[in-house]
């Protein structure tokens, strides 16, 4: 079993027009509690994605670099007072078999509850800023 590092955090599952998010939470010695939900990816819906992980108390939030999908997210999201970690897919890939957006998005949080994802460069202000 891994070994958690974080005792709150979210993965999110990137698509064109929605967002699986997964926040585990808990004591760092004990399962964590999972609580998923999907958004989509209009500005309010991504505005309501982070007050919502802003309300589970989220420090750390990961998603997977897939094409040019992770970019309006991103936008959004660097708003808010979270450490963004942007993932490279190749190096966080699931296990091969029944793949889900849910098991994705839990597979991201839990490699970052245990400080298993290294973060990819995001230039300052390259991405930011929503009108």
């Amino acid at each position: 079993m891994l070994e958690a590092i974080l005792e709150r955090c979210a993965g999110l599952d990137v698509h064109q027009e929605s967002v699986v998010a997964c926040v585990l939470s808990g004591p760092l010695d004990q399962k964590p509690k999972c609580e998923i939900r999907t958004f989509g990816t209009m500005t309010d819906e991504l505005l309501a994605l982070g007050e919502w992980l802003s309300e589970q108390g989220c420090s750390q939030v990961a998603m997977e670099s897939t094409g040019v999908y992770w970019k309006p997210i991103w936008n959004v999201l660097e708003s808010f007072d979270f450490d963004l970690l942007l993932a490279n897919a190749h190096h966080i890939k699931n296990l091969p078999g029944r793949k889900t957006d849910i098991k994705d998005a839990e597979w991201i949080a839990k490699l970052l509850r245990c400080g298993l994802i290294e973060n990819s460069f995001v230039p300052p202000g390259r991405y930011s800023r929503i009108a």
